[in-house]
Formats: C-alpha cells, sequence, structure tokens
C-alpha cells in the first residue's frame, strides 16, 4: 500500500486532497510555489480539520496525528522519493506539463502514480510532457474533497495498468472513494455533463428567460438537485467554468461547450463566484 503521497499544490482542491491523505495515515508532503501560499494552504487544513472536531466527526488526537504527517515545501525536488503524487494547480496546460515534465526526472520509483487532478485537459497532453508517460494518469477529485465520495480515474493510451491499480487502490482502499473510469475526452464523465448544464443555465439568465433565482429554485426543487446550477457555477468559481468551458469547446467544436457571453464579462469584471465574494450572487 502507498505511504508516501506528494501533492502539487495547497489551493482548494490541493489542501483538500492532503487533507484526506494525512486523515488516512499516509506521509504527505505538499508542495507550493510560494511559502505564503504553503501557509495559506496549511491554515486551510487545519481550519477544516477543526471543524471536524467540532461537528464530532474527528478526534482532537485525531486531528493532531493528522497535522503531524503533514509536511509543505516549495522544492520540488523533495518528491523524490514519493510513491504517488497528485497535481493539483492551475488548469493551465503549459504548468501543468512543465511540473510533469520535472516530476518525471525528480521521481525515483518507476511504478509512482504521477497523477493530475484536472477536471478539463486530456490526460495524454500532460503526459506527452514526460519521458516516462506510463506513470501518468489522471485521478480527478471532486470539491469539497473531504466530502464528496467521488473520485474520477482516467489513464492515457499510454499508461501502465500497474500503474492505474496503484493510483485507484490508494483513492479507494486507503482514501474510501468511490470510482469511476472514463476514457482520456475532456471533461471526463462528471464535466462531460455538468459543465453544458452550467453554461445553458447562464444563457437563460443572459437570454432574460428566467431569474437566476427561479433556475436555481427549479432544478432543485424539480429535479431534486442539492443546489441549483448558478450556485453551483459561483461555487465552482465562474474563471474556471469559462476556462473548462474554453477546453471543451476546442475539444469537441459543439455550441453547447462554448462559453456564453455573460460569463466571459463576469470573468471579466472580477466576479469570480463564491471565492471573490461576487457571482451570480453575493457572498460578502
Amino acid at each position: 500500500m502507498v505511504q508516501r503521497v506528494g501533492i502539487i499544490g495547497a489551493g482548494q482542491m490541493g489542501s483538500g486532497i492532503a487533507e484526506v491523505a494525512a486523515k488516512a495515515g499516509s506521509d504527505v508532503l505538499v508542495w507550493e510555489a510560494k511559502q505564503e501560499f504553503a501557509d495559506a494552504g496549511k491554515a486551510r487544513i487545519e481550519k477544516s480539520l477543526a471543524k471536524g472536531v467540532e461537528r464530532g466527526k474527528l478526534s482532537e488526537e485525531d486531528k493532531n496525528a493528522a497535522l503531524g504527517r503533514l509536511t509543505f515545501t516549495t522544492e520540488l525536488k523533495d518528491f523524490a522519493d514519493r510513491e504517488l503524487v497528485i497535481e493539483a494547480i492551475v488548469e493551465d496546460e503549459k504548468i501543468k506539463k512543465d511540473v510533469f515534465a520535472q516530476l518525471d526526472k525528480i521521481v525515483e520509483d518507476e511504478k509512482a502514480a504521477l497523477c493530475s487532478n484536472t477536471s478539463s485537459l486530456p490526460i495524454q497532453t500532460i503526459a506527452s510532457a514526460t519521458k516516462n508517460p506510463g506513470r501518468v494518469l489522471g485521478l480527478h477529485f471532486f470539491n469539497p474533497v473531504p466530502v464528496l465520495p467521488l473520485v474520477e480515474v482516467i489513464p492515457a493510451l499510454t499508461t501502465d495498468s500497474e500503474v492505474v491499480q496503484r493510483a485507484e487502490g490508494y483513492a479507494t482502499e486507503a482514501l474510501g472513494k468511490t470510482a469511476i473510469h472514463a476514457k482520456d475526452r475532456s471533461g471526463f464523465i462528471v464535466n462531460f455533463l455538468l459543465v453544458p448544464y452550467m453554461l445553458s443555465a447562464v444563457r437563460m439568465v443572459e437570454q432574460g428567460v428566467a431569474t437566476k433565482e427561479d433556475i436555481d429554485t427549479g432544478m432543485k426543487l424539480g429535479a431534486a438537485h442539492p443546489m441549483g446550477p448558478l450556485t453551483l457555477a459561483d461555487m465552482v468559481g465562474l474563471d474556471t467554468c469559462a476556462f473548462i468551458a474554453d477546453v471543451m469547446y476546442k475539444e469537441y467544436g459543439e455550441p453547447s461547450y462554448a462559453c456564453p457571453p455573460l460569463l466571459r464579462r463576469m470573468v471579466q469584471a472580477g466576479h469570480t463566484g463564491r471565492k471573490s465574494g461576487k457571482g451570480f450572487y453575493d457572498y460578502n
């Protein structure tokens, strides 16, 4: 069983993955480009674990044990001994490829799984940056990671089956996630269905078909969704939604994946949803 895990990125997704890995008993090393980002990630994890204690889902002893398994670094070279690495940085193809090219040289275990948490980019594109593409696959978690039980497993055409088994086994056996399998196509399973749904809701607002409140209420009460598509888009981040839409439109060329002008204008205005305090709804 995998014990030494590396997480690239301490943002919302990276810190969530690091938290569940530490709670599962793994030795977790988290990388960030700057110390201030690493400190922010650590604080995010500490806050989340403290909430777990408050809600009675975690003991104080287990919280402290999890924190003791976490180490933070700004040096990728520290990942040499990792058995599994999960990248969770910005959805930028160039940056991801650069990180994987470096990890390919640094991580010594030839069967170490080098995983990307990308929600939209084809895995083969990322694997092409390495000399050992057999180690690269997609392992896509969902936000918030400590709460949502799903992970998508996406092998590239070049991924070794043994590497897939190592990554999936860790996600299911150690982290307790439910795994579903997708072919290496932009959006995989969930976002292939979810993104056009959210974009359709944006177009409805843009065209004056209905108010944002009625659209969200309609999907909650009429389709039994836990939240409406516009509330969900705000939670995901409108900039992330726009980026994924662009990647998927490039891949498929279908109008349902085209980014609506309203969404692009909101991103340009800095109204990116819950994280900025303003999106389709106000959060200040």
